[in-house]
């Protein structure tokens, strides 16, 4: 008897396998066939849509709805669907190399205009300049064309010839210009500078592929000069980019073999954590790195990473939080799926993503700056905490919290309902300051840094505007913005006749956060003595500053 149990106990266990072996394949079958149903079954409906609905639908548009109500189901802000030109766009932005003339452009009083043409570029040498207005591209009229048109003709195969018409203030006739196209490389470093006390200042304005060897040739220049007694690394309206290269960037800070990033993904393959391999390249200059609500993505990497390892000391305004890592996948037709596979980790375990609600309603209840943008002084009340390698509280939560927290120049209640009056005419009132700065600078073919915006230049500027936008805008709501005005004109001037790095030496008294950079880098001579100046002079950040709408510092993290 105990034999021939022996024997059916097997048997058993072999019997229940080839049942429950059956089952699944019979649920294996039944899956497929219910796939194959559904797919059938989505057919018809479109096919009936296309035939029967009482206005024609065309199919291609039924099925690319379809596609994007799949991506909406996700709730994902993050995953998308892109066309095949959409997809180049995104890899210009993201590879910074394209077939082209080398000019910005947007779209101002129902032209094209030229915004700056990119210094070295065939635009640039030919003498095209800030304010002219195609007229004619490849003897076509431009005239009402969006700027996504003027690109498909003005981009092309390096060496090829692009022929076109600008209008310009101050010249009866249209001036033509042959361009040569060539390979145009964006940079995400557009300037780097040498401030008082030989601090390196380093914007770097997105993670693209030649992100930290840009960053690398500025830092190095910067030292061979002698000036890298301190860096600053803006991160400031970074929205980020290639993960690979902002591991590259963190890598040239932290300590060789150091976790830089952490992704944790569904699948095995999007689950790695990335270490430094070269190791710090400037040990002992002390660094700080400026962010605010709208560093995002690969730029929060960088500022997580040197924050963790006590790098750097982080100020500003806490980080947007996209904490994800979005994978291409190549489809049909060219289109591309950009797809959320992953989220990612600071080396402490600390979450970059926020939930979207948050990021919104941040913006949505935001105070006005100076410099057009939203921010809002956060609560870190009930937000997880942990330690850096030091010691020092960091916090978790979502995005990245600086160290010392600064509040960008704000505008008053009073300024804030001004600007919003001005908004009601947002493109009249941007093409007018375009319009009086090109001007400003044809008129003064001498001016010098320390130009003044005075009183009588408002005045002229709302002058001259349209009677149906005074309408909007009276003008006692414009005075009410003035101090506003009287920034963005500055600024425009600037950039227009100096570039970004003219723009930037411009703006500098205006920016709080750079200010309180500047001031502890000036009192530390290693990445300690910074962290201690900063412990230093919290109480001093904390007080306001001096005037109507200043910013207000305030410490963060310990």
């Amino acid at each position: 008897m105990r034999y021939r149990r022996s024997i059916l106990a097997p048997l058993a266990v072999l019997g229940t396998a080839i049942i429950t072996g059956g089952w699944f394949l019979q649920q294996g079958v039944d899956q497929e066939q219910n796939v194959y149903f559904q797919a059938r079954l989505f057919q018809e409906v479109v096919d009936r849509i296309a035939s029967d609905f009482v206005e024609r639908v065309p199919k291609d548009s039924l099925y690319h709805s379809a596609i994007e109500g799949l991506i909406e189901e996700l709730k994902d802000p993050n995953s998308s669907f892109m066309e095949a030109a959409e997809y180049e766009n995104l890899r210009i932005r993201t590879q910074g190399d394209y077939g082209g003339v080398g000019l910005e452009i947007t779209e101002r009083e129902g032209f094209v205009t030229v915004v700056a043409p990119i210094p070295g570029t065939p635009g640039a040498r030919a003498g095209i300049r800030p304010g002219d207005q195609f007229v004619e591209i490849e003897g076509k009229s431009a005239a009402g064309w969006s700027s996504d048109q003027a690109v498909e003709l003005l981009r092309g195969p390096a060496g090829s010839d692009v022929h076109v018409k600008v209008r310009r203030v101050g010249v009866d006739q249209p001036i033509p210009f042959t361009l040569k196209r060539e390979s145009i490389h964006l940079k995400s470093v557009p300037f780097s500078l040498a401030l008082a006390g030989g601090i390196a200042y380093v914007p770097l304005q997105v993670v693209r592929e030649t992100s930290s060897a840009e960053l690398k040739a500025a830092l190095d220049s910067l030292k061979a000069a002698g000036s890298l007694k301190g860096v600053v690394l803006d991160l400031r309206g970074n929205p980020g980019g290639l993960l690979e290269q902002g591991i590259a960037v963190s890598d040239l800070f932290v300590p060789r073999g150091a976790g830089i990033v952490e992704t944790r993904g569904r699948a095995v393959n999007q689950s790695e954590t990335f270490k430094a391999a070269r190791g710090d390249r400037y040990p002992n200059v002390p660094v700080a790195v400026l962010v605010d609500e709208y560093s995002a993505s690969a730029s929060e990497i960088i500022a997580g990473a040197l924050q963790d390892h006590d790098r750097a000391l982080v100020l500003g305004m806490p980080s947007y939080g996209k904490g994800s890592v979005q994978t291409l996948f190549r489809v049909s037709g060219g289109n591309v799926l950009r797809l959320t596979t992953a989220r990612w980790y600071t080396p402490l375990g600390r979450s970059i993503d926020k939930a979207h609600e948050l990021q919104m309603a941040a913006r949505e209840t935001g105070t006005l700056t100076l410099g057009g943008t939203l921010t809002t002084m956060p609560t870190l009340e009930g937000r997880p905490t942990l330690k850096s390698e030091s010691g020092r509280t960091l916090y978790g939560g979502g995005g990245i919290t600086p160290d010392v927290i600064v509040l960008a120049d704000t505008l008053t209640m009073a300024e804030q309902l001004a600007v919003r009056g001005l908004y009601k005419q947002a493109g009249a009132f941007e093409t007018a300051m375009f319009n009086y700065a090109v001007r400003m600078i044809q008129a003064n073919p001498g001016l010098t840094q320390n130009f003044v915006i005075t009183d009588r230049d408002l005045a002229q500027l709302y002058d001259g505007l349209p009677q149906n936008v005074k309408a909007d805008v009276p003008r006692e709501v414009y005075l009410g913005a003035a101090r506003f005005i009287h920034y963005e004109l500055e600024r425009k001037v600037a950039l227009q006749k100096w570039g970004e790095a003219g723009e930037f030496q411009r703006t500098m008294p205006y920016d709080p956060q750079l200010k309180a950079a500047l001031d502890l880098l000036g009192r530390a001579d290693s990445p300690v003595a910074l962290f201690r100046a900063a412990d230093e002079a919290r109480a001093r950040l904390s007080a306001p500053a001096r005037g109507a709408g200043s910013a207000a510092a305030r410490a963060g993290a310990g």
